[in-house]
């Protein structure tokens, strides 16, 4: 794995685990990648329900607030709102190595299959897609209809990488941290970005 700086799309839709998403967030940040942010209105209230987090709702205060929280680069975070289409991500004349959506809705996972692209996530993602770069989806649901199950096929023929939210127990957590660290470390795996949040397979 290489652990060159890389620009990375990180949208938090509103599913649950969106502790995931911030953790992802702060080890990219770590790692001094660039990091292109968007969190859906969603996201923001499932935010206030699952985390102490006091996330300011406009994206210039909560780029503030993210850069002291996690002690960056100002250049280093960027966070653009759901009509932003301005932003790097809505083109693909815009740099971004791969985008990461984590925790991925179902209702975004849908948007993203069927190309809808009604706002700055779901049209990031179709970039991506169309310029056959990195998507990586990490769903949060269960149980999965055929809906969703179709629809992250339908994804997954297309290259995306449907990494589910599914903590492995292999390591013998001892804490939640340990169940979040575990699927942040198979989404960086994907990215190629060193880590050592678990250890490997036989080590």
């Amino acid at each position: 794995m290489n652990n060159a700086n890389q620009i990375i799309s990180l949208a938090i839709t509103g599913a649950s685990g969106v502790q995931y998403g911030f953790r992802l967030l702060e080890i990219l940040l770590q790692k001094n990648n660039t990091v292109y942010l968007m969190v859906s209105k969603a996201a923001q209230v499932v935010i206030g329900m699952e985390t102490d987090i006091a996330l300011p709702g406009r994206s210039k205060d909560m780029q503030k607030f993210l850069t002291e929280k996690y002690n960056c680069g100002k250049e280093q975070l960027h966070v653009f709102g759901e009509d932003e289409w301005t932003a790097p991500t809505a083109s693909g004349g815009g740099l971004v190595d791969a985008m990461v959506v984590c925790p991925c809705s179902m209702g975004a996972l849908s948007a993203i299959a069927t190309g809808a692209s009604n706002n700055l996530i779901e049209r990031s993602a179709d970039v991506m897609l169309k310029e056959r770069r990195k998507l990586i989806l990490v769903p949060r649901e269960t149980p999965y209809s055929d809906i969703h199950l179709e629809n992250m096929l339908k994804l997954s023929r297309m290259g995306t990488v449907m990494l589910c939210a599914n903590p492995g127990f292999y390591n013998k957590a001892e804490t939640v941290s340990d169940l979040i660290d575990f699927v942040v470390a198979k989404i960086l795996d994907q990215l190629d970005i060193k880590h050592q949040l678990q250890p490997r397979w036989g080590e």
